[in-house]
């Protein structure tokens, strides 16, 4: 399975973080250990919600979907 995630800020409020991945806990885990740089500002994060998809093409998709102006309205 491939997931889209999004992930809400505890820290700072409003800060979203939207990822894509084949392992959701692991991705997670980085993302709360300071691995990416520009997500370990807003830390700690929650995981707002994901999506199951299983083609790995269909979850790119829906992340750039996400990331666009229309999929942030």
């Amino acid at each position: 399975m491939h997931y889209v995630y999004i992930l809400e800020s505890l820290s700072v409020p409003g800060p979203y973080y939207i990822g894509s991945t084949d392992n959701l806990r692991q991705r997670v885990r980085q993302h709360q250990a300071d691995v990416d740089a520009h997500a370990a500002k807003y830390r700690p994060w929650k995981l707002k919600t994901y999506l199951a998809f299983e083609q790995k093409v269909t979850s790119v998709r829906f992340e750039r979907y996400l990331k666009s102006g229309s999929g942030r309205a």
